[in-house]
């Protein structure tokens, strides 16, 4: 059976009717004939963490830099803190672009200063005296876990050490958002874990609202509230990461879920044939309550010797249970997939038959 994965919990809870920090309209953009954003509609929540994931020329990059001001929009509009930055120009943006903080794949941190001095730049650029910004600087890095560190440079850190000091930079002109352009892709898994951990815990501590950009699912399990799936310049999937999780629409998102989400094993996926004869394999999906009762139990109460369970396992997202399995229907009986598939359907699980597996008769 797939061994379950840690259960996690998103971030800060966020209130109904809570404000939105950001704001996309139909916001379009073309690169000659290619459309880099096409329609895009979406919000991020005051106090929410969102993760938008995609493949490599999805338009990630493109909407980040729609956000922060570094690109125009052809149409939409983009809201921060409730006010349009569409049209604005570069002077009108410097005020809006301090509302957002920024932490990126390679940390970005000037060699030349010291860690506190680099926390303290974004000060040191609004005018603040010396005193202040040290002062801030002093703060941050007790809260990413850096005091130690304020005299060193750069070169002496790991780079999960960078990255912390990346973040408390983007923090210290206590911006309305954070904006994390695939902050941990350039991390192993331990440190990655960490970095995540740390988002999450400066979430709750802060309320501060975050917006994930990155390629990678764990990421937006681990930590996000909602998930918004984009690809060719468009939004094809959002909600709950728990909820899309457990029942994903969009072939994009199916794919980004097939490696942690548990898979039909590939020695039985390989002889699969839709002509119906010895064993028909079905993947079943629950979440909530039904994944975590006696669904299989009672199944086979009722109707013995109707199914085997081929493989799967139950995870938990943001603290709902959520169960994928992949079971095996004889249909030597011709009602009894019928039957199988009508009762599993009634206890809100999603099912779906692959195909069949002829070799196990």
């Amino acid at each position: 059976m797939h061994a379950p994965l840690a259960a996690t919990s998103a971030g800060a809870d966020v209130a109904d009717g809570a404000p939105d920090v950001v704001r996309l309209v139909d916001v379009k953009r073309h690169f000659a004939e290619t459309a880099a954003l096409d329609g895009i509609t979406l919000s991020v929540r005051k106090g929410e963490i969102l993760g938008i994931i995609g493949r490599s020329g999805a338009g990630k990059s493109t909407l980040i830099r729609c956000l922060n001001g570094l690109e125009h929009p052809d149409t939409g509009e983009i809201f921060v803190d409730g006010q349009s930055i569409t049209g604005l120009s570069e002077r009108q943006l410097q005020p809006f672009r301090r509302k957002i903080g920024m932490i990126f794949q390679h940390f970005n941190l000037l060699s030349a200063k010291t860690v506190e001095d680099n926390v303290a730049l974004p000060l040191k650029i609004e005018g603040q005296s010396k005193t202040e910004r040290l002062a801030r600087a002093a703060e941050l890095l007790d809260l990413v876990g850096l005091t130690e560190k304020a005299k060193a440079y750069p070169a002496s850190l790991s780079g999960g050490q960078k990255q912390r000091v990346g973040i408390a930079r983007a923090l210290a002109a206590r911006p309305a958002l954070l904006l994390s352009d695939e902050a941990t892709s350039a991390l192993d898994p331990e440190t990655t874990r960490a970095i995540l951990d740390l988002l999450r815990d400066i979430n709750r501590k802060l309320g501060l609202t975050i917006l994930l950009i990155t390629h990678e699912m764990e990421v937006v399990r681990s930590i996000a509230d909602r998930v918004a799936v984009i690809e060719a310049g468009k939004i094809v999937e959002s909600g709950p990461v728990w909820s899309v999780f457990a029942n994903p629409q969009a072939n994009i998102t199916r794919s980004l879920l097939s490696g942690i989400r548990p898979q039909l094993p590939e020695h039985i996926a390989s002889r699969l044939s839709q002509t119906a004869g010895g064993e028909a394999i079905l993947s079943v999906d629950l979440a909530g309550p039904a994944a975590n009762g006696p669904v299989f139990a009672d199944l086979s109460a009722i109707r013995p010797h109707a199914f085997r369970i081929i493989h799967g396992g139950i995870d938990h997202i943001q603290r709902q249970p959520v169960a994928r399995f992949f079971i095996g229907v004889p249909v030597s009986d011709p009602s009894n997939l019928a039957f199988v598939t009508q009762f599993l359907t009634g206890r809100t699980a999603q099912v779906e038959v692959l195909g069949y597996d002829t070799d196990h008769a």
